[in-house]
């Protein structure tokens, strides 16, 4: 029988609170004690990735504390409630079936007499036969040429991690001879965004794809207006450029305004839809659909461990509840995610949206208010870039903030050159070992401005190459930890109200139905 209850009501939490131990970082990770732990406290993730949190402030004992925890808050049978179809996000009362999109953890989940995982995979082969076509030169241009960029135009999720996936794996397919499109992002609808976009891109060789759950969204049809009024000033047929990802009950369906339309549905939210449609038909488009299948893969294995009772064999869920610890009991309100990886610069920026938007609630999954701290704020850069920008907060600020560090053994380029003794890749590789042990066990010194005082927990995923696979894993990774953590302190971390209010002000102030202080900034803005 699965129990909601507030983390406070749980008494495994409220143990977890009074415990008398203290993890010294400076002295744990010293010496040889040091070394045993960087061995001992690891956990294998799929496809060749572990997460490894020797540099936590976490023994035995804390980890026994956040087994029982996570035992007392149901987490495991919790998730599986969610793949097995029940209604998880109970603000907009939906199914939360993104896992379902890489691969069929349990049950058949069955909506409306209709299999959803069978709608997923529909929609994986309509977007595979589209991309084939394309890259065959099947599909073409009015000209009869193939087109060669393709232009996706979307926001929030819809762009924030689709975006991130293919960055991820540019340079990638690059070597491996897989890379078929350039890829291109419009999102902002701040006019410079579009127009940049528009005026570095070849408007006759690129198809581009709007992306839109309601075929309302504000942002992205000013822009889809934008790139069609280039189209048309370029004296090209804007529905023979452009297709469509979107609700099968949206306006933009069955529109002749474009040339194919993929769908997805309710129970995948924005956030949390690199794997579907959303980010299959630019990533399907860019890389082949092969590569997608991969990407897909590593994300299906991932899950298979997130379903893992044991938390000592569960990555993501010790993981989260190392953050909830870190959070509720330690008191550390941020999270830095820094990944030595070029590759994964926007990775951190997707992981702002995937848990701020997830877990920054003050009410539980009952509408009810809750008395402590839940999800953390979340930024980052990638190595070696952050450390000469906010290290030196990291390091010596006033306030003691988690790391996530992600790096891997080698390179996407498969080449190198040696400088100074060592390549490139082992100098970035340097870099991150070194800073997870300064991080940790600080630097004694007589002058305070060059006494680094230690303390500072880290961890970090660690594999041989970001390949598509890898990529899958690392994004199912995080996106389970969120969920856990939105499990362990009872909220719903599957709907975003606080994104709604601004919206309904904006429309406000475009139809001219301000007052007070709306009515003033309006007035700044000449609107």
């Amino acid at each position: 029988m699965i129990s909601w209850k507030n983390t406070d009501e749980l008494a495994s939490f409220k143990k977890l609170s009074s415990l008398d131990h203290r993890v010294k970082l400076t002295e744990v990770m010293a010496g040889e004690s040091g070394a045993k732990r960087v061995h001992d406290y690891s956990v294998k993730m799929a496809c060749g990735l572990s997460y490894n949190y020797a540099a936590k402030a976490v023994d035995e004992t804390v980890i026994d504390a956040l087994a029982a925890f996570a035992e007392e808050a149901q987490l495991a049978e919790k998730f599986e409630c969610l793949y097995n179809g029940e209604v998880i996000n109970t603000g907009e009362k939906r199914l939360v079936l993104h896992h379902l999109t890489r691969g069929q953890l349990g049950s058949n989940v069955v909506f409306d007499g209709d299999s959803k995982r069978s709608f997923y995979l529909e929609q994986q082969k309509k977007i595979a036969d589209f991309a084939n076509k394309v890259h065959a030169g099947e599909i073409t241009n009015a000209a009869g040429e193939k087109f060669t960029t393709v232009v996706q135009i979307g926001i929030g999720g819809s762009d924030l991690g689709p975006r991130a996936m293919y960055l991820a794996l540019e340079n990638w397919a690059k070597v491996n001879n897989t890379f078929k499109m350039e890829a291109k992002f419009i999102s902002n609808v701040d006019p410079d965004d579009a127009a940049a976009v528009i005026a570095s891109t070849d408007l006759a060789h690129s198809i581009f794809i709007l992306v839109s759950k309601s075929g309302t969204t504000l942002e992205t049809l000013t822009n889809e207006s934008f790139v069609k009024d280039a189209l048309a000033k370029a004296g090209l047929d804007a529905s023979k450029h452009m297709i469509a990802v979107t609700s099968q009950s949206s306006p933009l369906a069955k529109s002749s305004d474009y040339l194919a339309a993929f769908f997805m549905d309710d129970f995948i939210g924005g956030r949390f839809s690199s794997t579907s449609s959303v980010g299959g038909a630019v990533l399907s488009l860019a890389f082949g659909p092969d590569v997608f299948a991969r990407f897909l893969d590593g994300a299906a294995a991932e899950d298979k461990l997130a379903a893992e009772k044991d938390i000592r064999k569960n990555p993501a869920m010790i993981d989260a509840m190392i953050g909830v610890y870190e959070r509720n009991i330690l008191g550390y309100d941020a999270t830095a995610v820094l990944p030595y990886s070029q590759a994964l610069s926007r990775f951190p920026a997707h992981l702002q949206q995937a848990d701020m938007e997830s877990n920054g609630k003050s009410v539980n999954r009952f509408g009810q208010r809750i008395e402590y701290k839940t999800g953390p704020v979340i930024f980052g850069e990638p190595g070696t870039n952050g450390q000469h920008s906010f290290y030196q907060l990291l390091h010596q600020g006033t306030d003691i903030i988690p790391l996530q560090f992600i790096g891997f053994v080698d390179s996407q380029i498969g080449s190198d050159v040696v400088i100074q003794g060592s390549t490139s890749q082992k100098k970035l590789a340097a870099n991150v070992a070194a800073q997870i042990v300064a991080f940790a066990c600080g630097k004694q010194d007589e002058n305070l401005n060059k006494n680094f005082r230690g303390g500072r927990p880290s961890s970090i995923i660690i594999g041989k190459q970001l390949t598509p696979e890898a990529l899958g894993a690392l994004l199912s990774h995080f996106e389970n930890k969120i969920m856990f953590q939105g499990f362990a302190w009872n909220v719903n971390s599957f709907d975003q109200e606080g994104v709604q209010l601004g919206k309904v002000l904006a429309k406000k102030v475009l139809a001219h139905e301000t007052d007070g202080a709306l009515k003033a900034y309006s007035d700044l803005f000449e609107i």
